[in-house]
């Protein structure tokens, strides 16, 4: 096991574009939670509810993310789906249409909490944009059972990225390298998610899609927690210039990864 480590405390209020907060919807709200609380240790506070039930996971009293319920009569993919900071939602919401892509749901005010929006950027993957109020975000980083990175998978990056730096003003920094697709996106001077272009790897059943990775003290010991629980392993923990990380699914189906950062 890695030692533990104190709590990294987010900023105060999160730069324009950087994952600020992540919420998946399900359609069994009770397993899901009992499911993530024994996984990661996470304890639940009810609301907002504007988009039905929905609950707030938490680490010592610390916002991590959210679970919500999917309407019964919605077949929609099970996903844990990233939120980007903005200071206006509204035109957010303008910029997404005019660089080509879709806003499904929103804006819309979520209680006192904030203002969101539910979107898809031009390959069909999904994100959401939060504009915040009384909640600001995902409020402790760094420890075990919170999210440490986020990246998409897509098919190729160049269209993707001129989308998300258009709409965001992220500025990018691709890998030179003749057999890896992969752009890092950068707002308020660093690194806040990555781009990968994956080709004729993307899953068929799944398409783009944005893949969050949370930290874990033992990447091994969580993976076999995991499947104790009900989840499935995609890819066995193996070691990366990152840390060691494994692609995992919860008993529904949504994707996520583990990652043992190196210390």
């Amino acid at each position: 096991m890695t030692e533990a480590r104190e709590p990294a405390a987010r900023p105060a209020r999160y730069t324009p574009g950087t994952p600020c907060w992540v919420s998946l919807m399900v359609h069994g709200m009770a397993a899901t939670q009992e499911f993530y609380g024994s996984l990661f240790g996470w304890e639940f506070v009810p609301g907002p509810q504007q988009l039905g039930p929905y609950v707030r996971a938490q680490l010592g009293g610390q916002e991590v993310a959210g679970i919500g319920q999917l309407p019964p009569d919605r077949h929609l993919p099970v996903a844990w789906t990233p939120y980007l900071a903005s200071e206006d939602v509204d035109l957010t919401a303008e910029t997404v249409r005019l660089c080509g892509g879709t806003v499904g749901v929103g804006p819309l005010d979520a209680g006192d909490a904030g203002r969101l929006l539910i979107g898809l950027d031009p390959s069909g993957a999904v994100f959401g944009v939060w504009q915040a109020a009384a909640l600001l975000g995902t409020s402790v980083a760094g420890v075990p059972g919170t999210p440490a990175w986020h990246e998409l998978l897509t098919v190729e990056t160049e269209g993707v990225a001129k989308f998300y730096e258009t709409v965001f003003g992220f500025e990018e920094e691709p890998v030179v390298s003749a057999d890896l697709d992969y752009v890092t996106l950068h707002a308020g001077g660093r690194p806040v998610a990555g781009l990968h272009g994956v080709g004729h790897d993307l899953p068929r059943d799944r398409g783009p899609h944005w893949m969050t990775y949370f930290e874990v003290a033992d990447a091994d010991a969580a993976t076999r927690l995991l499947v104790d629980l009900g989840g499935h392993v995609l890819r066995p923990p193996h070691d990366s210039p990152h840390g060691r990380v494994a692609t995992v699914a919860d008993p529904e189906g949504a994707r996520f990864s583990l990652i043992e950062n190196p210390r």
